[in-house]
């Protein structure tokens, strides 16, 4: 196909798909002709996987290229791969508040309670940091208390995660899958996890009310 039957297989703009070729994000056309290239199923992929990640990930350009470098790298892991992938889509904070060396106390001694397996240099660990400093510093230092709750459910989504990719991608795309699900699940995940806020305030708050105005009218 020529460029502009991919810009309308895949809804992106002739401009925006020259802007991917010469960024090195996109793969070059095969050239048929001085002035026209060929693009194939492969190029169809490759163009919706960077908007994904770009519009649904909300990764920068300089992200993805990093976050395709690391698919592209069939030498490495899944696991080298994976990592790869996340020191790229996890940006170090902006700001250091307050009360870091105590966060990152607390952060080790999860990782140690949990028995994970997890690099200190882990762009994660110090987001993860930043999130309970910030806690404390607004006083609500006792977030803490559930943070074990977190961990056991994102083991659960973890695990969730490598099996879906264990079972839906073929050797070729293991590594691919690894990240996009890494990636875009985080985009599902926030989602899932406002959806099921919703049903657990209207569970909590919703039937005590109920209850409570029940009990003002004598249960009538």
């Amino acid at each position: 196909m020529r460029i502009g039957e991919l810009s309308r297989e895949t809804g992106v703009a002739i401009p925006t798909i020259k802007y991917y070729v010469r960024e090195g994000l996109l793969p070059a056309g095969r050239l048929t002709s001085p002035n026209q290239a060929s693009y194939d199923d492969g190029h169809v992929r490759r163009l919706r996987l960077i908007r994904g990640l770009i519009d649904v990930g909300g990764l920068t350009v300089s992200a993805v290229r990093e976050v395709l470098a690391a698919v592209d790298s069939p030498e490495e892991s899944v696991h080298e791969v994976l990592g790869a992938a996340q020191h790229a889509i996890t940006p170090r904070p902006a700001t250091t508040p307050e009360g870091m060396e105590q966060a990152r106390r607390t952060v080790a001694e999860l990782i140690r309670r949990r028995g994970w397996r997890i690099e200190p240099d882990n762009p994660a660990f110090e987001k993860l940091a930043v999130a309970l400093a910030t806690f404390h510093g607004i006083g609500h230092g006792e977030f803490e208390e559930v943070l074990d709750d977190y961990a056991e459910a994102c083991e659960r989504v973890a695990a969730a995660d490598l099996a879906w990719v264990g079972r839906n991608a073929e050797v070729d795309g293991l590594v691919e899958g690894v990240v996009v699900g890494t990636v875009l699940g985080d985009a599902v995940l926030t989602a899932m996890r406002r959806l099921a806020h919703v049903e657990a305030s209207a569970r909590r708050f919703e039937g005590a009310a109920e209850g409570a105005a029940a009990e003002g009218t004598g249960g009538r």
